[in-house]
């Protein structure tokens, strides 16, 4: 990934986004299939595919959803909210996005404010001419206007690679899924003994089948944490390189990050689902400021740490440790 220029990198993202938008719409109607095994689907030799027809029919319009209302979907549930005119702190802000815009060449993103005191900040939407730079209180607060200037140049850097679309799709769908997947788990539950009369009819095959789909809605939560951190991690280093070219000032960026790292709290306001679009884990997890096969895996960041001795060396520096 690191070997790709700005538009293969674009290019690469939009592939990606079709893909993953694919996968969900198969996993969804694997799910239907298996309620059309487990709760008598079959009827003395009619496959009647209700469950595979309802949700491929939701999986697609929650595929296009996600493209076109995924990021009001994710700001509503971050209580994020108009800037305002007479606030100094969010008149900067402004300013700085609209200067950033300017020297990216891209259109000037909608500004929000997430009213929590923890420093963070994120970048959503379909495209850069539909894009949402939302910004926490807290970083307002903690961060002077050349780190702020470089947190804005990182989350820009996100809009022009076409990131906030293929982190966006996967925020909302990782939700759906989730939601799907808790919904059958109590259908179950309270269909046990219908599943077991359906059981009887399914043959070997059948049983196999509906073996799988159980480990599948069991274990996707864990692909969809997979899934969130597969499409985030690296694309943060990259970010990081973007705000160093359109700023002339890494150690700034490298500065605004080592405050939000250390910054007592998690971001409240931020949930779980919405984490790997922010600049650094809002949920404070020691998993991301590790290294290894198992942080790759699973963490949505790379360690601060990291991308801070990144930065340094970009400004020809030898970074101090963090402390």
């Amino acid at each position: 990934m690191l070997g790709r220029n700005l538009y293969e990198q674009q290019a690469y993202n939009k592939r990606l986004t079709i893909v993953v938008m694919v996968v969900f719409v198969l996993f969804l109607c694997f799910i239907g299939l298996g309620f059309d095994f487990s709760l008598g689907g079959i009827r003395e030799g009619l496959f009647l595919p209700f469950g595979t027809i309802v949700a491929l029919v939701v999986g697609t319009a929650s595929s296009v959803w996600s493209l076109h209302g995924g990021a009001s979907a994710v700001l509503s549930s971050l209580g994020a909210i108009p800037p305002d005119p007479a606030n100094p702190d969010h008149r900067q802000l402004n300013n700085i996005i609209e200067e950033m815009a300017i020297a990216s060449g891209l259109p000037k993103p909608e500004v929000r404010i997430i009213p929590d005191d923890d420093p963070n900040a994120l970048a959503t939407g379909a495209s850069p001419k539909k894009s949402v730079i939302a910004v926490t209180q807290g970083l307002l607060n903690s961060l002077n206007r050349e780190e702020l200037q470089a947190v804005v140049a990182h989350e820009m850097g996100h809009i022009r690679n076409y990131d906030i679309r293929l982190m966006t799709v996967v925020a909302a769908l990782a939700g759906a899924i989730l939601l799907l997947t808790d919904r059958s788990s109590r259908m179950l539950r309270f269909r046990g003994r219908n599943r077991n009369r359906s059981l009887k009819g399914m043959g070997q095959l059948g049983v196999v089948f509906l073996v799988i789909w159980l480990v599948g809605v069991i274990l996707a939560p864990i692909i969809t944490r997979l899934l969130a951190a597969a499409v985030s991690r690296q694309r943060e280093f990259l970010a990081d390189a973007s705000a160093a070219e359109l700023t002339r000032n890494p150690l700034a960026l490298a500065s605004a990050l080592k405050k939000i790292e250390h910054a007592n709290a998690p971001t409240a306001s931020i949930k779980r689902g919405a984490a790997h679009l922010c600049i650094v884990d809002p949920l404070g997890r020691k998993l991301n400021s590790k290294e290894g096969w198992f942080a790759e895996l699973f963490g949505t960041h790379p360690p601060v740490e990291k991308r801070i001795i990144a930065l340094h060396a970009m400004a020809y520096r030898s970074p101090k440790p963090v402390a």
